[in-house]
């Protein structure tokens, strides 16, 4: 009970921006970051719920998306395809401008994640918020997550200002995301840990018992090794811990990096 009260005094002292690191007691320290977690689970923007929530979101069916409008003569190509991670996402837009290589503008939107929900988006060289952001609120306003979203731009000669490039943008990314194959979407959560590199296979092997993924993998200057962790939420609690043990308390949990 007293090791609960000390880190709940640490995390009324948690800032916006903190790497947990310098608790003396290692117990303390881990259920401290343990609630940070949680909180930082709780004010999630996304209707995920927790890991004992039923509360479900969408996402696309594998494979990619593809549809098409046309207003006053420019055309609006749309991709779409179900991504977990940003790299994911990248890749996906790399093989969107490897299929359309003239094209003056490829603007996207991306939704991912539940703890914490990762959002992204590029006008690619249109009036700022006339492009990325109406295809973000597209994903959004499906109820999609883990998703990214591609509308690919060729001018017809006839300038549509910028609520009608609001209205194409938004339009053009709703027609592909409608007329996907969507499937229930299991919740996820996203840690991003710092491990000294002796324990670096304890951390994988954790990982590989939940089935979660690694991404963002990096090595400090003194040698740590920095990697994000997805994983479905119900085994979050219980990775937490896991990697705690297995690194006998030296795993640190970074929060808003």
């Amino acid at each position: 009970m007293l090791q609960k009260v000390l880190a709940l005094l640490y995390v009324v002292m948690w800032s916006s921006s903190l790497i947990v690191s310098s608790f003396t007691s290692p117990s303390i320290k881990w259920t401290a970051l343990r609630l940070i977690n949680q909180r930082a689970f709780s004010t999630s923007s996304r209707k995920f719920g927790s890991a004992d929530d039923t509360t479900f979101t969408t996402t696309l069916d594998s494979g990619s998306h593809q549809a098409e409008i046309e207003i006053k003569k420019s055309r609006f190509i749309g991709y779409a395809k179900h991504v977990e991670t940003w790299k994911d996402a990248q890749s996906y837009l790399e093989y969107v401008h490897g299929e359309h290589p003239k094209a003056r503008h490829v603007c996207f939107g991306f939704v991912a994640g539940s703890n914490p929900v990762q959002e992204r988006c590029s006008d690619d060289g249109e009036p700022t918020g006339t492009a990325g952001l109406p295809i973000l609120t597209a994903i959004k306003g499906e109820g999609l997550s883990d998703t990214v979203c591609v509308v690919v731009r060729y001018f017809g000669g006839i300038k549509l200002g910028a609520g009608g490039l609001i209205r194409a943008y938004g339009n053009g990314a709703r027609e592909v995301l409608r007329a996907a194959p969507q499937k229930i979407l299991i919740p996820k959560s996203i840690i991003r840990v710092c491990v000294p590199s002796s324990f670096t296979g304890s951390i994988y092997e954790c990982v590989n018992k939940v089935g979660g993924v690694t991404s963002e993998e990096e090595y400090t200057a003194d040698g740590n090794l920095l990697v994000s962790i997805t994983c479905e939420t119900k085994f979050e609690e219980g990775l937490l811990q896991k990697l705690s043990d297995s690194t006998r308390g030296e795993v640190e949990l970074i929060v808003n990096e």
